[in-house]
């Protein structure tokens, strides 16, 4: 036996089976007609570029301040003609939970040091 071989078509191709993937009933279907104002068009690029919010005549700013209560650097998007914040993170909920934690924490270290300096034996 060679260590070469090859592989040789035997006899004749066998044919494939086309298989149609349309169902009976769309293939059945009436095709629908609409008249030209009832028909749904793909909107220009011109369309598209006013409705962008980063396009040239934007009025967005972005602000990041401190929030002291919370102890935490809050990223703000605002709306320069409203002064409306449109984006925030971390949102409101957020910092007002973290204050209350952090509020609860300082009591309970102020309790603690009360108690270490306070003479219970009278």
């Amino acid at each position: 036996m060679g260590a070469d071989f090859s592989i040789r078509p035997v006899g004749t191709p066998v044919p494939t089976p086309i298989i149609d993937t349309a169902p009976a009933a769309a293939k059945a279907a009436v095709q629908t007609q609409l008249p030209a104002d009832k028909a749904v068009t793909a909107p220009d690029a011109a369309q598209l570029a006013r409705n962008n919010a980063n396009s040239a005549g934007q009025s967005l700013s972005n602000k990041i301040m401190i929030d002291r209560d919370a102890a935490q650097i809050v990223y703000q998007t605002v709306d320069s003609r409203t002064s409306l914040v449109v984006n925030q993170f971390p949102d409101e909920s957020r910092l007002r939970a973290r204050a209350y934690l952090r509020a609860q924490d300082e009591a309970k270290r102020d309790n603690a040091q009360a108690k270490k300096y306070t003479d219970r034996q009278a």
